[in-house]
């Protein structure tokens, strides 16, 4: 775990808490993911926070990655305050110097009075630039209209052409991509990083997305995946959990996750490198990351990492969850991708293009 540096006293934080009317008026910019989960945000975080503090939030959508991070810190022209990063993301950009230490001394006691640091699971606080919201997983699901009579239950059948033949829908990334790769040739779930870490590894994880190549559709965005699920563009599309699941609940859509292989990992705030609204931030950060904010994650299947938030989740809801299918997993290694992330993006873009 990173060394945590504390750069606000209680009396500052205390201000933070007690904004004044001034500071009120002005805005922040938030940014995250969209769909379900941008808008389940937008209920259980910024509208509430909006509604206390008087702050007018502009809650905007992107990608993810970090080069837009970048190009804003590099250029000294600061236009996001606030963002909704995922942990792969977030070790890198951390070690970059993209992103603000949050002192956690800012954030809130659980609702029972559990300390902060002892009420979020640990890795919702292990890097000093970002503060745990979500525990996901990237999952694939088929739609039981279109798959046919033969049902895939592992991450092999996701690269089993002969057996499932038809398109497979990916998000245009090396990440999770690579990880299942090697999942589906064979590699224990303890091996994947030491060998991907490897150029041995690499080549036997781009030699299995061969296999696959030419029926794979590459897309950006995850708001794109439950579309092409029902819309046939492809029969397996891999996503975010939670896409899928506001997809079958809200929608009623025939889709059925496959939680083999699913790569887990955590979304967390952080807060970019010279934004002029530093103060404002961390109190937005402070806010959102209560136990009630976080609980209401459970509307789009997503884990709140505070324990707290757990006791106010509704039971029929916890076996959809990515916390309930960790044994059928693989926890993503944000410091693995931190390390590798720019030499593994380079090698996927150019093997794209072969």
């Amino acid at each position: 775990m990173k060394k945590i540096t504390t750069l606000l006293g209680p009396a500052l934080v205390l201000g933070l808490a007690l904004a004044s009317p001034a500071q009120a008026q002005e805005s922040l910019t938030v940014v995250s993911f969209g769909g379900a989960y941008g808008a389940a945000q937008q209920k259980h975080q910024i509208d509430p926070y909006m509604k206390k503090t008087g702050t007018q939030i502009l809650f905007q959508n992107y990608t993810g990655g970090v080069a837009e991070i970048k190009a804003q810190v590099e250029a000294g022209k600061i236009q996001w305050d606030v963002v909704d990063i995922e942990t792969i993301d977030l070790e890198r950009a951390c070690a970059e110097g993209l992103l603000e230490i949050i002192p956690r001394d800012i954030l809130l006691k659980g609702d029972d009075g559990t300390p902060a640091e002892e009420d979020f699971i640990p890795a919702a606080l292990e890097n000093e630039c970002g503060v745990g919201e979500i525990v996901w997983s990237t999952v694939y699901a088929y739609n039981n209209k279109t798959i046919g009579d033969k049902k895939p239950s592992t991450i092999e059948d996701l690269f089993d052409l002969k057996k499932f033949p038809g398109k497979r829908a990916l998000r245009k990334r090396a990440q999770v991509n690579l990880e299942w790769a090697l999942l589906a040739d064979g590699v224990k779930e303890e091996d994947v990083y030491k060998l991907l870490a490897t150029p041995e590894g690499q080549e036997r994880a781009f030699a299995k997305l061969d296999t696959i190549k030419p029926e794979i559709v590459w897309f950006d965005s995850w708001s794109q995946a439950p579309q092409l699920l029902n819309d046939g563009g492809a029969i397996m599309v891999q996503s975010a959990n939670g896409r899928f699941f506001d997809a079958i609940k809200r929608e009623g859509k025939p889709f059925t996750m496959v939680w083999d292989g699913n790569l887990y990992d955590l979304d967390a705030w952080g807060i970019v490198k010279g934004t002029p609204k530093l103060k404002q931030a961390l109190d937005f950060v402070s806010f959102t990351t209560s136990t009630k904010a976080l609980a209401g994650f459970q509307d789009v299947a997503y884990g709140p990492p505070r324990k707290s938030s757990m006791a106010l989740v509704d039971k029929s809801v916890v076996d959809h969850l990515p916390s309930s299918h960790v044994d059928e997993g693989l926890k993503a290694d944000g410091i693995f991708w931190a390390d590798y992330g720019e030499s593994l993006g380079e090698k996927f873009n150019e093997w794209l293009l072969k």
